[in-house]
């Protein structure tokens, strides 16, 4: 109850949800000391991929025995989840106490949700000055709260894709003023460059940081994998190759993001990351509402033996990626859809080929999404489509058969409420 009401007047201190600059930030971080100076971070920007990213880098520097602190956003299931310090999530009473110092500190000054969360974050990680901390950043990175480290470990560049157009200038919303939003400000040190959907933007990359004098390593240039039979698959970089098993999650865009955290921590050698960390550690990624299975549960015993997925994807790119994956099963797919009112509907649905059924769905407790009616009347070349109000009702309705897959997608908000709900 706590948290709740201090979460509650925080999000009060500022008009705006977002509202790009770094004044606010670094002001506040003056005031605790500039916690952000005392800790050592890799930082991950980049469009889709970044979550997946830090978990299989998290999953594999814990088999090598180091402590990490993570910072991620936005939240699935409870806000928890954006604090982790050494390996664990915080507990609400910490957190409610955490917060409570950050509002003393920022004595009502406006500022905004997110920045009061990031400066919380930095002010926590600085108590674990030995700790490696993972830092994703938000909207875009130029502006973006976390973008006040005067140093780090690297830099990863994730895939870069439309997404969040709403927040740049009309006549300048497309994907090259996104990569320079992005990378532009990136910090000398080093910068892993994940395989990009086309060239076209890989070659931007690497024009905007052409003046950044790190390091750099770029996805099929320095670093690539290839998948063998017999569920394994084979990396290989400057410093050589190995054999690994797959991963425990599911499609190629995600050994696409473990690849990228193989080639990081391998770039980075002071950490002494080992193969056998790696083996074991892809094996253990936790990653919520990417492509997750839902294996038991109120939502599950709904479809019986038959297989439900939860993907918060909700661009374009994520779309594509997804039915990438979708396309590789020989079964009917299902699609159970509640997306924001902000994204790019028809562009997002576009991508999914050969589905048998598609539900629309309204997104509890979120005023900011489309209704699930006025989705269905967006989306009317799709010829089998149907409006459900609520998740039950929509899994319900489905005429599943034998082998069929229910995916309920477009939205991480909507992944959450479906995770609390099951």
């Amino acid at each position: 109850m706590k948290l709740q009401k201090i979460v509650s007047r925080l999000q009060e201190l500022h008009p705006k949800e977002i509202d790009l600059s770094l004044d606010r930030i670094r002001s506040l971080c003056k005031k605790l000391g500039n916690p952000q100076d005392k800790i050592k971070a890799i930082s991950i920007v980049g469009t889709n991929g970044k979550y997946s990213t830090i978990q299989a880098m998290f999953s594999i520097l814990k088999e090598a025995n180091f402590n990490c602190n993570i910072y991620t956003s936005p939240h699935i299931k409870n806000i928890n989840e954006r604090f982790v310090f050494n390996n664990e999530e915080l507990n609400d009473e910490n957190l409610a106490n955490l917060l409570e110092e950050i509002e003393i500190a920022n004595n009502n000054e406006p500022i905004t949700f997110f920045e009061i969360l990031t400066a919380a974050y930095f002010l926590k990680a600085s108590q674990y000055s030995d700790n490696i901390n993972l830092i994703e950043s938000g909207l875009f990175f130029r502006f973006d709260a976390t973008n006040i480290l005067k140093n780090n470990l690297a830099s990863i560049v994730t895939s870069i894709g439309l997404d969040h157009l709403d927040w740049l200038p009309e006549n300048d919303q497309n994907v090259e003023r996104i990569i320079f939003e992005k990378t532009s400000s990136l910090l000398n040190s080093n910068i892993i460059v994940a395989k990009q959907s086309t060239n076209q933007i890989k070659d931007h990359i690497k024009k905007i940081i052409s003046n950044n004098r790190s390091n750099k390593v770029f996805h099929n240039e320095n670093y690539s994998f290839t998948i063998q039979e017999n569920d394994f698959f084979y990396y290989e970089d400057q410093f050589g190759g190995v054999k690994l098993p797959m991963p425990n999650v599911k499609g190629q865009f995600q050994l696409e993001n473990v690849s990228t955290a193989i080639a990081t921590l391998r770039t980075l050698k002071d950490l002494n990351v080992k193969d056998d960390h790696i083996k074991k550690g892809i094996l253990k990624i936790n990653c919520i509402a990417r492509l997750q299975e839902i294996k038991s549960g109120k939502l599950k015993a709904l479809i019986k033996d038959h297989k439900l997925f939860v993907d918060g994807s909700h661009n374009p790119l994520g779309a594509k990626v997804l039915n990438e994956y979708l396309e590789s099963l020989d079964c009917n797919k299902h699609i159970i859809l509640g997306m924001m009112a902000n994204k790019d509907h028809n562009e997002y649905m576009s991508f999914f080929k050969n589905i048998a059924t598609l539900t629309t769905i309204d997104i509890p407790n979120q005023p900011n999404s489309i209704k699930g009616k006025e989705l269905k009347d967006k989306l009317n070349s799709f010829s089998n489509i149907n409006y459900k109000e609520s998740i039950e009702d929509a899994i319900k309705s489905i005429p599943v058969k034998e082998n069929d897959i229910i995916l309920i997608t477009g939205s991480l908000y909507l992944a959450g409420e479906v995770l609390n709900l099951n």
